[in-house]
């Protein structure tokens, strides 16, 4: 079992930044493969990032990418999303999640944080 708390949500202006943490407490963080999806009022979940358990391999959303990026620390049990240039389109809640492999599906993943709200004002 893995608990995860999400953090780091705000209000920020477009073309702003924002970085989000995941910290991780239970089974060995480092057996896991983490990821961050969003979801908007009145949409589905969507994928955003995701990143291997070593960290060796990040993939991203074609909306997110050159402007996102997924990091871990395992020695922190901490994963990050460095948020740039963002976009009111980017407007969600904003999940960490965790798996066995990464994926750009949220029934891959078996833990989930409780969200963290990003806003960005036009």
């Amino acid at each position: 079992q893995v608990h995860l708390v999400d953090s780091g949500g705000g209000l920020v202006p477009a073309g702003g930044s924002l970085r989000l943490s995941c910290a991780a407490s239970g089974r060995t963080f480092s057996s896991v493969a983490m990821g961050w999806f969003r979801q908007a009022p009145g949409k589905e979940r969507e994928f955003v990032a995701a990143i291997t358990q070593s960290g060796g391999y990040t993939y991203y959303a074609d909306s997110v990418k050159g402007r996102f990026t997924i990091s871990r620390d395992n020695a922190k049990n901490t994963v990050y999303l460095q948020m740039n240039s963002l976009k009111p389109e980017d407007t969600a809640v904003y999940y960490c999640a965790g798996g066995r492999a990464i994926a750009a599906v949220t029934k891959n993943y078996d833990y989930w944080g409780q969200g963290t709200q990003v806003t960005v004002s036009s």
